[in-house]
């Protein structure tokens, strides 16, 4: 009680003292008060007194928050640290600065009524047109059962993700929700081995994406159409989704492959839950395209070899491989027009058609229809043949081309050694002539 005592009669000491100086520098009655006070910038442990010092006296003795103050989303909108704690941020001393409703440091639960008593009402938010229903679907979450359901003190609240006093947009490369900082903030509970204990979670996801198709295709190439943990388990409302619920997470991006694999045979049984949807040949933090050569091993796992579908799935592979091998064929063709110096235009557009036709035997797989596979099949190959024959062609004409000027070397070898005999005839004493 003593301790708390003194601490209260510094704060308030800081205070007067602060004012005392500010009025000695302003007063107009003051013969001297255009004069420099000593020590008079130094307030509140160096900082040096402002407009938002003046105005908000909370930071006279929270100098450490002064950062939090002049950055960051809310205090540019203008929110000031008694819309969130209360108190009177004009008051020069205690116990007046912790009056009117000052709360302090509120719980988790409470941190996230109080986002929301903003966040959540929709006549404040339009004029940035942010949602608002991030409280409610907060509570739906995992995390929020937790919080709200089990007051348990481990669940994150909203200053987990987004950071206390300073707050910046999802937009900003400094927010802890910028989209490649999104797998790290989620990976700083979810990579701790003694938390996740607690729930019985694995803790290696993180490092499982960081390797998958889509993680190399975010961290590596910065594409920021990949997703992110929220783009499958929800931002606010994170939940992994249900057994049914895999493939239609998936098509959100995928769409086109999910619309083959719902006309397949696999839809059906993967809305039914017999199987796990996508996750039946792919991972899910750690997922990765299946190598050609992979194919008919992956459709083993579930369909004996001795069955049709068995080899359907050879057939798959097989196609598969070929049209590969047809696509970079036809591209080694492209490759040898353009170091030949030909028109690229044609060739060019029919590779481009060749390699559209190849994507869709990507996506229409999924479907396993093989009247499909084989008509999109052959594209490629013409495609690749056409290609081929455009490079042959230019081949040829290159190889006469060369033909053609072996005359042209033949004689102007032949005028070089003339010349030369002739300039050897012609000097003195050479060739037998007079001394």
């Amino acid at each position: 009680m003593m301790r708390v005592t003194i601490t209260r009669l510094l704060c308030g000491g800081t205070l007067t003292l602060s004012a005392s100086v500010a009025f000695a520098q302003t007063d107009s009655t003051n013969p001297r008060s255009t004069q420099p006070v000593p020590g008079a910038s130094a307030v509140a442990g160096g900082y040096q007194a402002s407009d938002e010092t003046a105005s908000n006296k909370c930071l006279v003795c929270h100098a450490e928050q002064r950062e939090a103050a002049t950055v960051g989303v809310h205090s540019e909108n203008g929110v000031r640290c008694v819309e969130c704690h209360g108190g009177d941020a004009s008051a020069r001393a205690l116990p007046a600065a912790h009056g009117k409703g000052f709360t302090g440091k509120l719980s988790k639960i409470a941190v996230a009524q109080l986002c929301g008593s903003c966040h959540s009402d929709p006549n404040k938010m339009r004029g940035y047109g942010l949602a608002t229903g991030q409280l409610a679907e907060f509570r739906t979450s995992r995390h929020g059962q937790l919080l709200f359901g089990k007051n348990d003190g481990d669940a994150p609240t909203c200053t987990n993700c987004h950071g206390t006093h300073i707050i910046y947009p999802p937009y900003d490369a400094r927010s802890p929700v910028y989209a490649t900082n999104i797998p790290t903030t989620c990976a700083r509970c979810h990579a701790d081995e003694k938390l996740m204990q607690k729930y019985d979670l694995p803790t290696d996801q993180f490092e499982q994406y960081r390797n998958s198709a889509h993680g190399k295709t975010l961290f590596e190439k910065q594409d920021f159409a990949a997703p992110t943990c929220v783009s499958c388990h929800g931002a606010h409302s994170a939940l992994p989704p249900k057994r049914t619920e895999v493939a239609s997470v998936c098509g959100t991006c995928h769409q086109l492959v999910a619309q083959a694999f719902n006309a397949g045979p696999h839809g059906p049984a993967a809305r039914s839950g017999r199987i796990q949807g996508c996750l039946g040949c792919h991972r899910n933090h750690g997922t990765q395209r299946i190598a050609n050569d992979s194919i008919a091993a992956m459709c083993d796992k579930c369909h004996a070899t001795d069955t049709r579908l068995h080899q359907m799935g050879v057939d798959l592979q097989r196609r598969m491989t070929q049209a590969t091998s047809d696509l970079r064929s036809a591209a080694s063709a492209v490759d040898r027009l353009a170091k030949a110096g030909q028109r690229m235009g044609d060739a060019r557009f029919r590779y481009q058609s060749t390699l559209s036709d190849y994507l869709q035997i990507a996506q229409v797989q999924h479907g396993l229809d093989p009247d499909k596979l084989e008509t999109l099949e052959g594209r490629v190959s013409a495609g690749s043949i056409e290609l081929d024959r455009m490079a042959a062609a230019s081949d040829d004409t290159r190889f006469e081309h060369k033909l053609l000027l072996l005359p042209v070397w033949f004689l102007s070898l032949s005028a070089v050694a003339l010349a030369g005999l002739t300039l050897r005839a012609l000097r003195p004493g050479v060739g037998g002539g007079e001394s």
